[in-house]
């Protein structure tokens, strides 16, 4: 495997993650209500979304309330429960997918939002679902170099206007079952926010070292799923194959430098259903009561899923324990970040 798809670090711990939950809850039942006339017509039956994704509800923010004001107040509580001045950060990511215009970024206005100090780096990382997970790589190779001190990661993401806009295009009169199906993943995806703290390992021995990861690409398959503003066209049973093929890959060439498929205390994966949870765990020998899942309550929340569900898990993290974080992002990409806690 080329060099380059291996990173390690010596001087990088992950002092906080934290979350913010969106606060309206939207119900897999709701949507089957809108969609019922259409399910009737094209012969298809409501009920997928728990039965087969096993989404039972998700989030949407309140009115008034942005994706980038849930990437503020995630960042501000991990910076809180870190014990960071916002003084001291060097550099500041964003990795929303959601965003209201081309320009400037997103990350300009959480930095505003946060009062992060002039000489603090600020920029966007987008690579659909990986993008967090690419930006800790980022982070912690700064750090590492000496360049920063400590690194802030946020996330903010709003599914609502584009599940929206879906709801109503389906509920048309010409809608086929096929446009219902290629629209599927669109009704699975969630509001949230997420955010990490980064610092150095020497300075603080209370953190948990990041280790190091394998990233992989397959981006023959950047068609099987295609979003925007107000449309995700996705082709479900080809991405989840080629997804699976794409991991198992990374697994097999991440053997030669890691251990890690003698068992992790704990993998922490990108959440996208129940179908895709069992395939990973089946195809890669993991003890599924080693994946926590937020998904059935949250569903999809894009890039902030890893460290969105890290934070739901880390109260029962033990001292020394091997956590995995598994992202996996539309493209195809993928990466494993080792953590020991």
């Amino acid at each position: 495997m080329s060099g380059n798809a291996v990173f390690r670090f010596s001087d990088t711990s992950v002092l906080s993650v934290a979350s913010v939950d969106a606060t309206r809850v939207v119900t897999s039942s709701e949507f089957d209500e809108q969609l019922n006339d259409t399910y009737e017509r094209v012969e298809l039956r409501p009920g997928m979304l728990e039965n087969l994704a096993g989404i039972r509800e998700r989030r949407w923010w309140s009115e008034g309330v942005t994706y980038a004001d849930g990437a503020a107040m995630a960042g501000a509580k991990a910076l809180a429960q870190s014990g960071t001045d916002p003084a001291d950060v060097g550099v500041m990511i964003n990795t929303s997918v959601s965003r209201a215009h081309l320009e400037p970024s997103t990350a300009v206005a959480v930095h505003d939002a946060l009062g992060l100090a002039p000489h603090c780096l600020n920029f966007d990382v987008a690579n659909a679902c990986l993008g967090f997970v690419n930006a800790m790589q980022i982070a912690g190779t700064m750090i590492d170099s000496g360049q920063v001190d400590y690194a802030l990661i946020v996330n903010g993401e709003d599914a609502q206007a584009v599940q929206e806009a879906t709801l109503a295009r389906l509920s048309e009169p010409g809608t086929t079952a096929s446009e219902v199906m290629g629209n599927f993943a669109t009704l699975t995806l969630g509001s949230g926010a997420a955010a990490m703290v980064l610092g150095r390992t020497s300075r603080h021995p209370e953190g948990h070292p990041v280790v190091g990861g394998v990233t992989r690409a397959r981006t023959e398959h950047h068609q099987l799923c295609v979003g925007g503003v107000e449309q995700m066209s996705t082709d479900a049973r080809k991405l989840l194959e080629a997804g699976m093929d794409l991991s198992s890959d990374l697994w097999a060439d991440a053997a030669e430098d890691f251990d890690w498929a003698d068992g992790m205390d704990c993998y922490v994966s990108h959440q996208v259903s129940k179908i895709h949870t069992n395939a990973m765990c089946l195809r890669l020998g993991i003890d599924p009561e080693r994946v926590p899942t937020t998904f059935p309550t949250r569903g999809n929340i894009g890039p902030a899923s890893v460290p969105y569900t890290l934070a739901a898990a880390q109260t029962d993290l033990e001292p020394g324990d091997r956590v995995l974080l598994m992202g996996i992002g539309s493209g195809l990409n993928a990466c494993c970040t080792e953590v020991r806690w």
